[in-house]
C-alpha cells in the first residue's frame, strides 16, 4: 500500500473540490472535504474498471450524502472515468456535473442521490440482487451521520441483517455536524455504534482520515453479516478556517479564501516531506527524532 500516493491523491481531490466550489459559487464544501479520504479509500478497494463502468460484475459505490458529490466527481476523474478538465464545469448550466449526482449523466455514478436516507435502501437492493444472482459483487454506501436521522436508514439496516448481506458495507462520515448545527444538539445519535450492533451489524470505528485504517476496515467483511464503519472525520478537513465550522456547509470561498485554502493544502505536503526527511545532526538522539512519521492529512 503506497501511503504517500494515497495522501497525495486526497490532497489533489481536496484541491479539485475547492476549485469546483469556488468557481461555481456552489456550496457544501465542508462536507465534501470531510469525506475525501473515505472516498479515496473506497476506490482503492472497490473492483471497478473505469474502462467498463457498466460491467455486471463490478462492485457498486453509492454516495448517499449526495450534496458531497464534488468529492465523488473528483475521485472518479482521478481514476479515469472522465477527463479531469470536465471538473471545471461543475454546477454550470448544461454541465453533466450537477450539484447532486445524477445516474444518467456521469460514468461511475450508480444512482441518483440527494434526498437523504435513500442511498442505503438502494444499496440494500443491489446487495440482495448480487446475492440472488450469485454475482459476487460488493456494495459500498458512504453516508453522513446527520443522515442517520432518517427512518429509511434504519428500515434498510434491519433488512440487511435479516438477509445476511455480508457483501454490504456502509461507511458513515462521522463529522458530528449537519446542516443546522452539531448532530448531538439536533438529534443525539449516541451510542451510534451500539445502535448498529443492536440492528445486527458488525461495527468498526476508525479515524476517517487514516488511509490505512480505512482500507483495512473496508477490506474486512464477514460472509453473512453486513458491516458498518463509523469513520471519525473533521468537517472542512485540510483547510484551517473551514474545519468544524457549520457555516461552510453553505458558503463558497472568495478568491482570497480559495488561495489560502490551496496554500494550506500544498504546505501540508511540504510539512510531511520535511518530517519524513532524515536529520543530519551528529547527535544520535536528534537523528532518531528526525525519522518520525509525518503529519496525517
Amino acid at each position: 500500500m503506497d501511503i504517500q500516493r494515497l495522501k497525495q491523491l486526497s490532497r489533489d481531490v481536496r484541491k479539485h473540490v475547492l476549485l469546483m466550489v469556488h468557481k461555481s459559487g456552489a456550496s457544501h464544501v465542508g462536507t465534501s472535504l470531510s469525506c475525501a479520504d473515505i472516498m479515496v479509500a473506497v476506490y482503492e478497494v472497490a473492483r471497478i474498471d473505469p474502462r467498463h463502468p457498466h460491467d455486471p460484475g463490478r462492485d457498486r459505490v453509492i454516495l448517499s450524502k449526495g450534496h458531497g458529490v464534488a468529492t465523488w466527481y473528483a475521485v472518479l476523474a482521478e481514476h479515469g472515468f472522465f477527463d479531469k478538465k470536465l471538473l471545471e464545469t461543475y454546477y454550470a448550466d448544461g454541465s453533466p456535473l450537477t450539484g447532486h449526482p445524477d445516474l444518467q449523466n456521469v460514468p461511475g455514478i450508480e444512482t441518483t442521490t440527494g434526498s437523504l436516507g435513500h442511498g442505503l435502501p438502494v444499496g440494500l437492493g443491489m446487495a440482495i440482487a448480487s446475492k440472488i444472482d450469485e454475482k459476487g459483487f460488493r456494495v459500498f454506501v458512504v453516508m453522513g451521520d446527520g443522515e442517520c436521522d432518517e427512518g429509511t436508514v434504519w428500515e434498510a439496516a434491519l433488512a440487511a441483517a435479516q438477509f445476511k448481506l455480508g457483501n454490504f458495507t456502509v461507511i458513515i462520515d462521522r463529522n458530528d455536524q449537519q446542516g443546522l448545527g452539531r448532530t448531538g444538539d439536533i438529534i443525539n445519535l449516541e451510542p451510534l455504534d451500539g445502535k448498529w450492533v443492536s440492528f445486527g451489524w458488525r461495527v468498526k470505528t476508525v479515524d476517517g482520515h487514516d488511509h490505512v485504517a480505512l482500507i483495512e476496515a473496508i477490506k474486512d467483511h464477514d460472509a453473512s453479516i453486513p458491516t458498518v464503519i463509523i469513520a471519525r472525520t473533521v468537517k472542512g478537513k485540510g483547510v484551517s478556517y473551514m474545519e468544524h465550522q457549520t457555516l461552510w456547509h453553505y458558503r463558497d470561498p472568495n478568491p482570497e479564501q480559495y488561495a489560502q485554502a490551496i496554500k494550506e493544502i500544498d504546505e501540508s505536503a511540504q510539512k510531511e516531506t520535511d518530517a519524513a526527511a532524515p536529520c543530519h545532526n551528529n547527535n544520535s538522539k536528534w537523528n532518531e527524532m528526525g525519522n518520525g512519521k509525518g503529519d496525517e492529512t
